[in-house]
């Protein structure tokens, strides 16, 4: 049985920095898809000029942040010592944990032939029990990210987070989750199934695309039902798509969500800031000059 799609939206534009977003989750029909709270995308933009000022300092607590870059290169730093940079199709996740400031310096790919920039940033909320821990950073190449390759190579799943099949992400799992990045050549479908209670959402960046018998357009965000069933991805049209699928099991605690903090109460929010304020996430030092 195919699963349902209860709602689709293209969620709204905003700005961070310079960049022009697109603000998918959260939106007026969904706050949270298992542990994801937060997805913003950048669209796909020639960026002429490098920069190398950052986007700005920023704390964050009580989730971590991924970013999956699709084009471009991503310099991270942050108040807990962690300098590292990833390139096209890299992902690098940050535990915000009990306090973190961090920044991202977003450039173009000189290793390419393209000055296209596009990309993801998720928040993925921690339960409860992790939210006290140190902060973490890992930063994992695009090479390293498990991949499956379709029969006639008729296209890919990438296992950015969670589990597929054989094959795990680096990324620390603090519940049932995954985020798999699924591309398809022309004319071809793939399915796969969903167990029951699983929250999941499909984003499609650039390309209509064909899901469980509906069409959607680019740039819509689809959230299907909770029950047990199949989602088959088909590409009717005459070039290549790419499909984000993510989720996991519901994250049944209580969500507060303030500015750059996710905690379960007003109280830990108020904590967040005071701490913040306070100095306790410590500042930002490079070891060198980028």
């Amino acid at each position: 049985m195919k699963k349902e799609t209860t709602f689709s939206t293209k969620g709204h534009s905003a700005a961070v920095g310079s960049l022009s977003i697109q603000r998918m989750l959260p939106n007026q029909y969904a706050a949270k898809v298992g542990p994801f709270v937060f997805l913003d995308y950048v669209r796909p933009v020639v960026k002429e000029v490098i920069t190398k000022n950052g986007m700005g300092a920023h704390p964050h607590r009580g989730i971590a942040t991924l970013t999956y870059i699709l084009q471009g290169k991503v310099e991270h730093f942050d108040s807990a010592g962690n300098e590292a940079t990833i390139r096209s199709g890299g992902a690098q996740w940050m535990k915000a944990g009990n306090g973190i400031i961090h920044d991202e310096n977003l450039n173009y790919d000189s290793l390419t032939e393209s000055k296209f920039i596009q990309g993801f940033q998720f928040w993925i909320n921690l339960p409860a029990g992790n939210k006290a821990e140190k902060p973490a950073h890992m930063a994992i190449q695009a090479a390293e990210i498990p991949k499956k390759t379709f029969p006639n190579e008729n296209g890919w799943l990438k296992v950015v987070v969670g589990s597929y099949e054989d094959l795990s992400s680096e990324i620390p799992n603090y519940s049932k989750q995954f985020l798999y990045h699924i591309q398809l050549k022309a004319g071809t479908r793939f399915s796969l199934t969903m167990e029951s209670e699983t929250e999941v959402a499909a984003f499609l960046p650039a390309q209509n695309v064909i899901l469980n018998d509906t069409e959607f357009q680019a740039g819509e965000f689809i959230e299907f039902d909770r029950g047990a069933g199949e989602i088959e991805i088909n590409n009717p049209s005459l070039t290549t798509i790419d499909v984000l699928l993510f989720g996991g099991e519901e994250y049944t605690e209580p969500v507060v969500a303030e500015g750059p903090f996710v905690m379960n109460s007003q109280a830990e929010i108020a904590t967040a800031y005071r701490d913040f304020y306070a100095g306790r996430y410590g500042e930002i030092k490079l070891t060198a000059q980028k």
